[in-house]
């Protein structure tokens, strides 16, 4: 068969270390008015404001303090609408960029949040470009940077969905490692596994391409020599680095190539539980990987086996290694990361019947590279706790 994809992504990328000090320029190129999304932490947001405010411009700044929620973001909506913004900057974290991307995306849209979110809600198109937006990350690991969809919480449902198109890939995602160095042992943790979940997941998703099949070996490579090296030394600047790297690359890769299983049950379970989405894949991951490469054997599916090898030789950095030694590597670094498993977060095998029937009817799921049936995905919930 003759190749055939498609890629998009960020209309601009600045990557480097102090390449922050290029927002008050970039800025003052793109708007006046401007919405500043920040998270807990305003100290970063007040050094850009002390330096923006020397231009001729408006800021209001929307503080962002959990994963965003249909509620935050009609506030985030509503504030950006009065004050008049014509352009968003989001300054921090995955929940912080995912709602600078929700708000600049609906500002211009007619209609209620609900009417454009995916499976709760009518999954409307958009109809009009978003306002302008830069994503400037402080964490690795989402990669929403580069990503065209928002993952927001509906308290109501009790489930994480999606705001997504095609026009909503930021205008510009200026990726500084240094803003990462002051992240903790625990959320550089969480933050990496989540990243090297979305490389895994596209390399082996039924979608995937030679392409991004580029990216995400490149993305895993550097997750292997760097996410515990990041994780004990906050400072080393070159583990950092990598794994900005590494987490952009997953982002550029999930946005071409849906994900699988790990994301599929990840969106139920951050909706009906209050733990961080990385840890969650975490405990998700080793089984996930263990019941696919089980299910591919029965299957005889030749070419998937040897995907699941080709990411064995990456992490363990053996020539030898096989598909089942991926799934030792993975448990033995989340065990060295001190990562807790779901049931520390109060989840049983009451919630299995929900989280089934959630998980099968989600985006992500789409993308595992074979079926799973419930019993098999019943077998991958048990293994997490």
């Amino acid at each position: 068969m003759s190749l055939s994809f498609e890629f998009a992504t960020a209309t601009r990328i600045i990557f480097g270390n102090l390449s922050v000090e290029k927002l008050p320029d970039l800025i003052a190129s793109m708007g006046n008015n401007i919405l500043l999304v920040t998270g807990k932490n305003t100290d970063r947001a007040e050094e850009v404001l002390s330096k923006i405010q020397k231009r001729d411009c408006r800021i209001a700044i929307f503080s962002v303090e959990s994963e965003p929620t249909t509620t935050i973001i009609d506030e985030g909506i509503n504030l950006a609408r009065v004050e008049g913004c014509n352009l968003v900057v989001g300054l921090g974290g995955g929940s912080v960029i995912d709602s600078a991307k929700a708000i600049a995306a609906m500002v211009p849209n007619k209609g209620e949040l609900l009417d454009y979110l995916e499976v709760i809600g009518q999954g409307k198109a958009l109809v009009d470009d978003p306002l302008p937006c830069i994503a400037v990350p402080t964490t690795s690991g989402t990669g929403a940077e580069v990503t065209k969809n928002s993952v927001i919480k509906s308290v109501e449902h009790n489930v994480k969905v999606s705001l997504r198109s095609s026009k909503m890939y930021p205008d510009v995602a200026l990726v500084d490692p240094v803003l990462t160095h002051s992240m903790s042992p625990e959320l550089t943790a969480s933050t990496g596994v989540d990243a090297l979940t979305h490389l895994l997941e596209t390399f082996v998703s039924n979608q995937a391409n030679p392409f991004v099949d580029l990216l995400c070996r490149e993305g895993m490579e550097r997750i292997s020599t760097s996410l515990e090296r990041a994780y004990k030394n906050g400072e080393d600047a070159k583990a950092r680095e990598n794994m900005s790297m590494a987490s952009m690359l997953g982002g550029m890769a999930l946005a071409n190539v849906k994900l699988g299983a790990v994301h599929g049950f990840a969106g139920p379970m951050g909706g009906m539980f209050s733990v961080a989405h990385g840890a969650v894949c975490a405990c998700l991951l080793p089984p996930v990987m263990e019941v696919n490469i089980k299910a591919i054997k029965e299957q005889n599916e030749v070419e998937r086996l040897k995907k699941y090898d080709v990411l064995a030789k990456i992490l363990t950095g053996d020539r030898i290694a096989h598909a089942e030694d991926a799934i030792g590597w993975v448990n033995a670094l989340i065990k060295d990361l001190n990562i807790p498993s779901l049931s520390k977060f109060g989840l049983t095998t009451a919630d299995f019947p929900e989280l089934i029937k959630k998980a099968k009817v989600s985006s992500s799921m789409k993308g595992n590279p074979v079926l799973l049936d419930d019993g098999k995905l019943m077998t991958i919930l048990e293994k997490s706790l």
